[in-house]
C-alpha cells in the first residue's frame, strides 16, 4: 500500500505500533509458523490501554473504509484478534465476534462467540500479527461454516507476503495496517 492509500489516522498507530509493539531481539525466537525471527511484535502490548487501542482500532477502521470493505461484524480466532475486533466494534458500531481455538464443550457448544453470524452476515476478519495466514485462516473457515461471508482481512501487522496470496486465492480482499517494509524486517518465508 502506497503512503497515499493510507488512511489519515495511519501514522499514529504506525508511531504506535513500531515504539510499544516492535523489539529486535539478539536470540531468534520460534515463531507460530515455526520459523525463527529476531523480530519480536507484540501486538497486544502495542494496543494495552483504552486510548491506545482505539486508536489502532479507528485506522483499521478507516482502512477498511479506503478498500470499501464493508461488514456487519469484526473478529478473528481468539486471542490475537479479540482487542482489535472489540475496539473496531467500539469506533464503528458494529458487532464483534471471537472464534474459539476448541469448540466449547457445554452450553451452546459454540465455535464462535460475541454476536451470533447468520447466513449472510458481512464480517471484518482481524488479527494482532499475522504469519502467514494461518490462524486467520480457520477464522475465515468457522465463519463460512455458518454462512457469513468474509468481506476482507485486515491483520494490524503482516510478517510477510504469505497471508495476503492465501486470502487473494479465496477472493477476499486483505490490506494490513502494517507490514513488514514498513517495520524494516525481514518478511517471514513460504516454506
Amino acid at each position: 500500500m502506497s503512503s497515499t492509500d493510507r488512511p489519515d489516522t495511519w501514522q499514529a498507530a504506525f508511531d504506535l505500533i513500531r515504539t510499544r509493539g516492535y523489539e529486535h531481539r539478539a536470540e531468534p525466537f520460534k515463531l507460530a509458523s515455526g520459523q525463527l525471527s529476531h523480530d519480536y511484535i507484540d501486538g497486544k502490548f502495542a494496543v494495552d490501554t483504552g486510548e491506545r487501542l482505539a486508536i489502532v482500532s479507528r485506522a483499521v477502521a478507516d482502512l477498511a473504509d479506503a478498500h470499501g470493505i464493508e461488514f456487519d461484524a469484526v473478529g478473528g480466532l481468539t486471542m490475537g484478534a479479540d482487542s482489535i475486533a472489540i475496539g473496531v466494534a467500539m469506533v464503528t458500531g458494529k458487532a464483534w465476534f471471537s472464534v474459539r481455538k476448541e469448540q466449547k464443550q457445554r452450553g451452546r457448544k459454540q465455535w464462535v462467540e460475541g454476536t451470533r453470524l447468520t447466513a449472510g452476515t458481512r464480517v471484518l476478519l482481524v488479527d494482532d500479527v499475522i504469519s502467514t495466514g494461518g490462524s486467520t485462516e480457520k477464522a475465515f473457515e468457522r465463519v463460512t461454516a455458518v454462512g457469513a461471508v468474509v468481506t476482507g482481512v485486515i491483520p494490524m501487522v503482516d510478517r510477510g507476503d504469505i497471508a495476503a496470496g492465501r486470502f487473494a486465492a479465496r477472493g477476499v480482499p486483505f490490506a494490513a495496517l502494517v507490514t513488514y517494509k514498513d517495520l524494516g524486517i525481514e518478511p517471514v518465508k513460504d516454506v
